[in-house]
């Protein structure tokens, strides 16, 4: 591990998962489906890729993750209070909206990758409406998974575009939402990378709910 790269402790990141998932089964009501798809952590690096509905999102997909974790984050989710501060102790980093793709950003998520971390990255680039509808996604991901030689873990989010949106100031209490992750997909070298992110998408619109 670089000394650019910080993690935060593995029982401080059991800690906060698991007031995470109390705090979010008794609001939320949420539940995990196919987390026997999650690769172990001892396989490597991975890239998390997941629809993106709120910003609870990250917290959500880190609960039932054994492994250490880095994932970008909007600036704008800092400034929640409780959310800002658990996505910084989850190991999140502040990106701007639109995503940045500098150098510097693809330098710290190869970095991550290559440490065998795990990496969450929502590739619509911003929220959803409360329709559920999913953005087009940025090929920006497949890019990084291509370079770094990990797989992708695909998650489906259902429910999070009731709770809080893009446009709703504030998040909705006492609704559902299902994490569902899928199994594992590569990006092969040499693979065109906008139909594997076309794949991607699909895998992802697959688990979605009305």
């Amino acid at each position: 591990m670089t000394s650019e790269t910080k993690y935060p402790p593995y029982i401080i990141y059991r800690l906060l998962t698991g007031v995470a998932w109390l705090i979010s089964k008794s609001l939320w009501f949420v539940r995990f489906e196919g987390v026997e798809n999650i690769p172990k952590a001892e396989t490597g690096g991975l890239l998390i890729a997941a629809n993106h509905q709120t910003y609870v999102d990250p917290v959500w997909i880190s609960i039932p993750l054994r492994r250490k974790m880095q994932y970008l984050a909007y600036d704008k989710a800092f400034e929640w209070k409780f959310v800002g501060w658990l996505i910084r102790k989850l190991g999140a980093f502040p990106v701007k909206h639109p995503i940045d793709t500098s150098t510097t950003f693809v330098k710290r998520a190869l970095r991550a990758l290559r440490d065998g971390a795990g990496l969450i990255i929502f590739p619509e680039g911003a929220r959803e409406f409360a329709d559920g509808e999913m953005f087009e996604f940025k090929n920006g991901i497949c890019h990084i998974a291509e370079r770094a030689g990990v797989p992708i873990l695909p998650a489906t989010i259902s429910g999070g575009n009731r709770i809080w949106p893009q446009g709703q100031k504030y998040p909705s209490l006492f609704r559902r939402v299902t994490i569902r992750f899928h199994e594992p997909m590569s990006v092969v070298k040499g693979e065109d990378i906008d139909a594997a992110t076309e794949r991607l998408r699909r895998i992802i619109a697959s688990g979605t709910t009305s």
